[in-house]
């Protein structure tokens, strides 16, 4: 018997802490009949009575039903951040940023190839290619 008096005791304690968590976090649209400060009052000083009255009668109902999280269209200004192997615009500018760097490596390798293309020549003493001007 005194097990089940432990038990209960624990259930109002825990029901009066989830009362007093609910009451102190509502807005102040939520709160019903009461002053915010008489609700925290009955709840403390009459903990089973005092949190059973508040779930009945001291919120409006429905204000603890959780909101479920929006999915689907949402406004471009409340998009979430995503991580960079997601966001095809980062990949995009990965990849136009590796082609950019490539084109500008083969730039620089063609330049010094003519450029020593045209040293050989010049030693060897072979005229410059057509196009090519001659050294000033």
């Amino acid at each position: 018997m005194a097990r089940l008096y432990v038990l209960l005791f624990l259930v109002q304690i825990v029901l009066a802490v989830c009362a007093l968590i609910s009451c102190l976090s509502a807005e102040e649209g939520q709160i019903r009949a009461l002053p915010r400060i008489a609700w925290v009052l009955i709840i403390l000083f009459f903990p089973l009575v005092g949190s059973i009255a508040w779930f009945v009668a001291g919120r409006e109902p429905g204000s603890g039903a959780r909101k479920a999280w929006p999915t689907g269209n949402r406004p471009a200004e409340r998009r979430r951040p995503v991580a960079p192997d997601d966001d095809p615009e980062f990949l995009r500018s990965v990849q136009e940023r590796s082609q950019q760097q490539d084109q500008e490596l083969f730039r620089r390798w063609e330049e010094d190839l003519r450029r020593r293309e045209d040293d050989l020549r010049h030693r060897d003493g072979e005229p410059p290619r057509e196009g090519d001007r001659p050294e000033v």
